[in-house]
């Protein structure tokens, strides 16, 4: 029979069966006032929903939550599932912690040489202190703008306007730092991963201007690359030659000490030889010398054999050169007569004159 009619067996609802079901759970709970739609009955069953509900937290892994016991700070909620007492006891604020926030902005800026040029700001940061992050300032992120304005206007106003141009990389670094120490005096929890100055640039009034400039820097750059790569290929070269020329004067001073040497050691033989046999070193040493004469000039042998006509001429050719003409040889010869005995007969013979009548 169903039980929404009279005479039924057992006259309950279904969610009152007897088997213990969410219905029993309801029917055990206090009934205060003997009716079944008692309110204070739903509202403690409501109740018991919100503690359950306000009492477990989930964290998501990039978040940390702040708990507060009565607005004061009590503890760091660690991502995952967590319990807290009920509101008003305890309050979580969850904070995004490994998030990377980014701040990009371009500012004009005074340089030290008192030029101004448009510089280009990008921050990366994130929460490294929640604590400090809700509490330590009343607006970090704002706070950190602010500082990084302040200095990137610092760092750029102690440089000079070809470093903030062309060699930013140092002054971003020692700018991250400083930010970095600002950030930490004013107590915003937040941690300066990057800092960039991806660009800087001068305003569009004196923009050619400064594209004269930055022409010309390029062309000194150049001109010193090719000095450079002239400079690498000369100065080898340079060495080269001046070992070549070290090398031939070594050989020459060695060839010059070996000549000095032999000639040094021949005289002394030769003066054991001359003492040994006076008369046949010294005939040999006549001989010696007349042959190496007769050889470097000319010469003019007579028709008899008792005399040799030695005729040495201006501007006599040297051993190897081509001999000077004829008519210029001839002219004015200084004639001597050498005997076999070795003495000399200066003179103009007329055998000479003659010849020389003949070739003129």
């Amino acid at each position: 029979m169903a039980w929404n009619k009279p005479g039924g067996s057992s006259g309950r609802s279904p969610r009152s069966g007897g088997n213990g079901g969410l219905g029993g759970l309801f029917d055990k709970l206090p009934d205060f006032g003997g009716g079944g739609a008692n309110p204070l009955r739903w509202a403690g069953i409501a109740l018991a929903l919100w503690l359950a509900f306000n009492c477990f937290v989930l964290v998501a892994e990039q978040e940390r939550g702040v708990v507060l016991r009565f607005g004061l700070f009590a503890r760091i909620m660690q991502p995952g599932p967590n319990l807290k007492l009920p509101w008003p006891i305890e309050s979580v604020t969850k904070v995004k912690a490994t998030q990377i926030s980014n701040y990009e902005d371009r500012v004009p800026v005074l340089t030290r040489d008192e030029n101004i040029v448009e510089v280009a700001i990008n921050v990366q940061y994130r929460v490294s202190d929640p604590q400090l992050y809700l509490f330590g300032t009343r607006d970090g992120d704002e706070v950190l703008k602010q500082a990084a304005l302040s200095t990137v206007r610092e760092q750029v106003g102690r440089s000079d306007l070809d470093t903030v141009l062309g060699a930013r990389e140092q002054l971003a670094v020692s700018a991250r730092d400083r930010l970095q120490k600002s950030l930490d005096a004013y107590r915003t929890g937040l941690l300066v991963t990057e800092l960039n100055l991806p660009d800087a640039r001068p305003p569009q009034q004196v923009k050619p201007a400064f594209d004269d400039v930055n022409s010309a820097q390029q062309d000194k750059e150049r001109l010193i690359s090719e000095a450079r790569a002239d400079a690498a290929k000369i100065v080898p070269e340079a060495r080269g030659q001046a070992a070549r020329v070290r090398t031939v004067a070594e050989g020459y001073k060695t060839a010059e000490i070996a000549r000095a040497t032999g000639d040094a050691q021949r005289f002394s033989l030769l003066v054991q030889q001359y003492k040994a046999a006076p008369e046949v070193t010294r005939k040999r040493l006549w001989l010696e010398t007349v042959q190496d004469v007769l050889a470097r000039n000319r010469k003019i042998v007579g028709g008899d054999g008792r005399q040799l006509i030695w005729a040495p001429m201006e501007g006599a050719a040297k051993p190897g050169s081509p001999a000077p003409a004829a008519s210029s040889s001839l002219v004015s010869p200084v004639v001597e007569a050498v005997t076999q005995d070795g003495s000399t007969r200066s003179g103009r013979s007329g055998r000479a004159a003659g010849r020389e009548e003949t070739v003129r």
